[in-house]
């Protein structure tokens, strides 16, 4: 059965031993779990009480090394702001944002969405609020839901599949007025990959305005200064209520 095709559902009650009636009853309850899970999924609080920033990057560095002491003061700098701070609340340069916030001092919460991964820490210990997804497809869904902006700093085959997520999101626009931020070197080679092997005239592959939509920076005090920019911004449009 294709993907866009629904199961008729048999009327009365249906035997375990017709195995081909169980089939579509259970594709069709799927399909409908689905289709209730996206309605939902639409609503939105009519103000977040804080800005919050998603951080995208690698498990593997270490603490003391150059990079997780940038995430970390980039995090806090963040949260000093005011933000909240969203990572996948593992190990390396998601731990570096947690603690970035968690020791900030700031009165802001550090969020950790995770995935049920066999060989990955529990929660790191700097995450205030924690959510365990089993699936990536649910919990790359629910940093879109949860987060205001996207940072990505240096990161594996995981931190790519998230950031490639969050730019098809923004260029099909299920997602609009989201800054999807990379900071390093590395992510400025993908974009300049991606704009050379996508604008090629002989086989275009994409808008040449699919490919301004990451914003990439080197260093991790640009990353602060547009931060502080958008969140200036979000708090003039989000005026907190009076009392």
């Amino acid at each position: 059965m294709r993907g866009d095709q629904k199961a008729t559902v048999p009327l009365g009650l249906v035997s375990l031993d017709d195995e081909e009636a169980v089939k579509r009853i259970l594709a069709t309850s799927v399909f409908g779990l689905w289709e209730v899970i996206d309605t939902l999924t639409r609503l939105r609080p009519s103000r977040r009480e804080r800005y919050r920033v998603a951080i995208f990057g690698s498990a593997r560095a270490e603490p003391g090394t150059l990079v997780y002491d940038e995430v970390k003061r980039v995090a806090a700098a963040f949260a000093e702001m005011g933000c909240d701070i969203v990572t996948g609340g593992g190990p390396g340069l998601m731990q570096a944002a947690n603690e970035g916030a968690a020791t900030s001092g700031a009165s802001v919460q550090s969020m950790g969405i995770r995935v049920d991964l066999p060989f990955e820490q529990e929660i790191n210990p700097y995450v205030y609020q924690s959510f365990e997804h089993r699936n990536f497809f649910s919990r790359l869904h629910h940093f879109v839901i949860a987060s205001d902006a996207f940072v990505v700093v240096p990161g594996g085959i995981g931190t790519v599949l998230e950031t490639l997520m969050i730019w098809q999101l923004l260029q099909v626009r299920h997602v609009e007025n989201v800054p999807l931020i990379m900071v390093g070197k590395m992510w400025s080679g993908l974009v300049e990959w991606a704009r050379g092997s996508m604008l090629d005239p002989r086989l275009n592959l994409a808008s040449p305005k699919d490919l301004d939509i990451p914003r990439c920076l080197d260093t991790a005090d640009e990353a602060i200064a547009l931060v502080r920019e958008l969140h200036g911004k979000w708090l003039k449009e989000h005026p907190a209520p009076r009392v």
